[in-house]
């Protein structure tokens, strides 16, 4: 281990190989980052070596004068834990979840003959998201501009590439602002879009238009962006699940609605009656869901917070094995 005190020494030894989080503080007592882990005592041990992997680290190491920890059941408690310490606490070395009131949306536009989409910082009428990164955001919105007008045609999209973003007539604008409400409302709609441009990537190639080709599939990938911040969990959000996540003194299950967990309950032996009751306990909790996702907290969760729990929760449920999750 690198230098640091007997006292803390000690208090690593402590550690369990157990999911849980943990804080690490300066010598002033504040509380400068928050990590979880699957194991706890691995974790928080690796940024004690002599040679740290990562930048960060070698930064922070020096800072570190005490840990705390807080043993979970299982790894998605941590994360949600993890998630909303990282939002109430703000600690200066955490980078990610930290500063979700920078979240933006993107907005269809009224008319203004040159910019169809705008990123603003709150939702109105006609937008979409929240996005987390202001930039990527403006940077598709950006690389489209040379694309419009998108017209229809046969049940199809037409559009050509334009060296500079052309100025469009108020018919071309409407129509093109048509086209993209509909583009970001209807998957299947926008699914037939990334097969157009993905033909116009491939016929730009074939004519050795490499930059133009390259300009395509950079729009595709900002467009796939754009679906994944709108509509990635939609299906999976629709319905209520039941998690049967087991844990070293048993099973323990989550009821989840909305994206939040709304009831959780530790069984050491778990019978099909114990589910059935729960259900009904889950269902019947529904309106009364906790202000924080499994969390005891204050913190308000607005919508810009709500799709980190969001992410955390349904990545989570993608990993798990299919026996631990049912769809209600």
């Amino acid at each position: 281990m690198s230098d640091i005190t007997n006292e803390l020494k000690e208090k690593l030894n402590t550690i369990p190989e157990l999911p849980g989080i943990y804080k690490f503080y300066d010598a002033g007592g504040n509380i400068i980052y928050v990590g979880k882990s699957k194991c706890l005592k691995n974790r928080v041990k690796s940024y004690f070596t002599k040679s740290p992997k990562w930048e960060k680290v070698k930064k922070m190491i020096c800072f570190i004068q005490d840990v705390e920890f807080i043993v979970t059941d299982t790894h998605l408690e941590a994360r949600l834990l993890e998630c909303e310490l990282i939002k109430t606490l703000k600690p200066y070395f955490n980078a990610q979840m930290k500063n979700d009131q920078r979240y933006v949306y993107l907005k269809v536009a009224e008319y203004n003959s040159y910019n169809p989409l705008t990123v603003i910082a709150e939702r109105e009428e006609f937008s979409f998201g929240p996005f987390r990164s202001r930039y990527t955001l403006l940077d598709i919105v950006n690389s489209l501009k040379n694309i419009y007008p998108i017209a229809k045609k046969d049940h199809t999209y037409v559009f050509e590439y334009h060296l500079l973003p052309v100025s469009l007539t108020k018919d071309e604008f409407e129509e093109n602002r048509i086209n993209l409400l509909e583009l970001f409302s209807d998957p299947l709609k926008f699914s037939l879009f990334l097969s157009e441009l993905e033909v116009k990537m491939m016929e730009a190639a074939s004519f050795y238009k490499y930059e133009t080709a390259s300009m395509y599939r950079d729009m595709m990938n900002g467009l796939k962006y754009i679906t994944h911040g709108i509509s990635a969990y939609e299906n999976l959000l629709n319905r209520s699940i039941l998690l049967k996540i087991p844990y070293p003194e048993g099973t323990k299950l989550f009821y989840i609605s909305d994206g939040k967990v709304v009831l959780k309950e530790k069984f050491s032996i778990l019978q099909g009656k114990d589910i059935k009751k729960f259900i009904k306990k889950g269902k019947s909790n529904m309106e009364l869901t906790r202000t924080v996702p499994d969390s005891n907290s204050n913190l308000e969760i607005t919508e810009k917070k709500h799709i980190d729990f969001r992410d955390i929760l349904c990545s989570e449920i993608m990993a798990l094995p299919e026996d631990m999750v049912m769809l209600l």
